[in-house]
């Protein structure tokens, strides 16, 4: 049975890679999506290229980082396809730096956009989800959520408190509301993440990481898997790696 069709759902970092790979599955099940990211070019090319096919998406430019603006993509939800049955919270940065390097605004970055950005949406959506009695949340973590590896003790750090928050909100949002919410917790994926670090030595290392990663689309079935289910049931956590990843 598919419990997604002609739910309303709100995709984050929707322009590229897994959030991109996400929508596009999601409306194929069905589902009405807003699509939101911070590069309005990119995401309004991206919209226009699923609409040609008449699917019900639209796009709608937001910066997690700041409440108005998630606040505002919550509203622009519920006035257009008048509910908000599930978030998925992606938008995300991965910045590999040594400590020793200090990249401060490196961490700061992934602080505000994987840590803040991930309570502004929530923040934005859970009143509609409460006065609606129904809703789910699947926030995008990592294996790096599970164990640290070198040179990412920061982004590491970001998503062990995306593993407690959905933790603490599975136990008390789905056990007196009956709200879902879980996470996805993907390996290496070739998003094309590599090339944006900045450290040269972290560079180096992502792009080592890269040659045995899977790719975006494999993670979209996880996330189709995780979202189409009947409310009685969550996947808490389902964790997806390439085969020769050993970490």
């Amino acid at each position: 049975m598919n419990y997604l069709q002609n739910k309303v759902v709100i995709v984050t970092g929707a322009s590229s890679g897994i959030g991109a790979a996400t929508t596009r599955a999601l409306v194929a099940q069905g589902a009405r999506v807003v699509a939101a990211a911070l590069d309005e070019e990119a995401l309004e090319s991206f919209v226009a290229d699923l609409r040609e096919a008449a699917s019900e998406v639209v796009a709608f430019t937001t910066d997690v980082t700041q409440p108005d603006q998630t606040q505002a993509l919550a509203r622009f939800a519920r006035e257009t396809y008048g509910a908000i049955d599930i978030l998925v919270n992606n938008a995300g940065l991965m910045l590999f730096s040594r400590w020793v390097d200090l990249a401060v605004q490196d961490w700061e970055k992934m602080i505000d956009v994987n840590i803040k950005g991930y309570l502004n949406m929530t923040a934005a959506v859970l009143p509609f989800m409460l006065e609606q009695k129904s809703g789910q949340i699947l926030n995008m973590d990592s294996v790096a959520g599970h164990q640290v590896g070198p040179s990412a003790g920061v982004y590491s750090a970001t998503k062990f408190f995306v593993q407690a928050m959905t933790e603490s909100m599975r136990k008390e949002l789905g056990v007196q509301h009956g709200i879902r919410v879980n996470t996805i917790s993907p390996g290496v994926i070739n998003t094309g993440w590599a090339d944006k670090v900045s450290d040269p030595q972290g560079r180096k290392a992502a792009q080592a990481l890269n040659r045995i990663a899977i790719g975006p689309d494999d993670v979209a079935r996880a996330v189709i898997y995780a979202l189409n289910q009947p409310e009685n049931v969550t996947v808490n956590d389902l964790i997806i790696s390439p085969t020769r990843q050993d970490w």
